[in-house]
């Protein structure tokens, strides 16, 4: 059965609020706000200011997990205090998840790749989950959208490198020397976003957006100027079915002169097969029907 994922050409705060609560998603009890917070020196992340009615609509908390590389977000102070540079704690109640371990453990027992996944342990705290995100480029992973969040966005730092790493290693001074194969990376993205939407069985909804379209990921401080014209805003109970009309609404915009230089980055990374591997284990669905709004 094919999935339903809302689309406007539309890009407002109010509008990301109005797709939201076409999805009649049940977000009760207390609520995880994912979202990508900007390393320092980017220029292309979604600010508070156009998250807030979103996030104020689900009185959410505002959560993030340490990085690991080398950055202004790889440790735990100066992570806090870039967020706060940054205005989210002007606005929003913020919880970095993993600022204090032991991490949070969850299963992946049909992983393609990895069998647990390290997640900031603060997770447990929280009911349900929305997933924000700035659907855009990666240097490493071809895109970013619902699936990356649900992954890399919601592990630890020591999650992250295990993840990175094909489950070699935890250890973030060395998983650079030991990134695994691509598609072992991306079936391991994989693997780790299953064991996050089962943790929160069905209480997850997810908004991508599509604006500021670079070919980089906002975890870049030197990053390229966006090189497409700004899409919309998707809204899904499913992170494959929004992330795979979001690569098809690329595909789409033939006319973009930007086009060809974004699915360059899409397509040598294989990006799509995170798309794939996330469908094989149940993730979600590939088929989909795009209703415009």
């Amino acid at each position: 059965m094919a999935a339903k994922v809302f689309f406007s050409k539309e890009i407002t705060p109010e509008k990301v609020v109005e797709m939201f609560k076409l999805l009649n998603a049940d977000l009760s009890g207390k609520v995880a706000v994912k979202l990508h917070s900007g390393e320092a020196g980017n220029q292309n992340f979604l600010k508070p200011e156009f998250w807030k009615p979103m996030i104020e609509c689900v009185k959410g908390t505002v959560v993030e997990c340490n990085t690991a590389y080398d950055g202004e977000r790889n440790t735990t102070p100066r992570h806090m205090k870039l967020l706060k540079k940054h205005g989210w704690e002007q606005y929003f109640d913020v919880d970095l998840m993993d600022a204090e371990g032991p991490d949070m453990v969850l299963s992946v027992p049909d992983g393609k790749v990895i069998k647990q996944n390290y997640v900031g342990k603060n997770m447990e705290n929280y009911d349900s989950m929305l997933v924000l995100s700035h659907f855009k480029g990666h240097p490493m992973g071809g895109y970013g959208g619902a699936i990356k969040q649900l992954s890399i966005g919601c592990a630890s730092s020591a999650g992250k490198s295990y993840i990175h790493s094909g489950g070699f290693t935890d250890d973030q001074a060395i998983v650079w020397e030991n990134t695994a194969p691509q598609d072992r990376f991306l079936e391991a993205m994989a693997d780790a976003a299953s064991s996050v939407v089962k943790y929160f069985d069905g209480k997850i909804a997810y908004i991508n957006v599509m604006k500021n379209l670079s070919v980089d990921c906002d975890c870049c401080a030197v990053a390229e100027n966006p090189c497409m014209k700004d899409i919309g805003i998707l809204a899904s109970l499913d992170p494959v079915a929004i992330d795979q009309a979001c690569v098809d609404l690329v595909y789409a915009a033939k006319d973009d002169p930007g086009q060809a230089h974004f699915l360059e980055r899409v397509e040598s990374r294989n990006g799509v097969h995170t798309i794939e591997a996330a469908a094989e284990l149940g993730l979600g669905e590939r088929e989909y029907d795009l209703e415009e709004v």
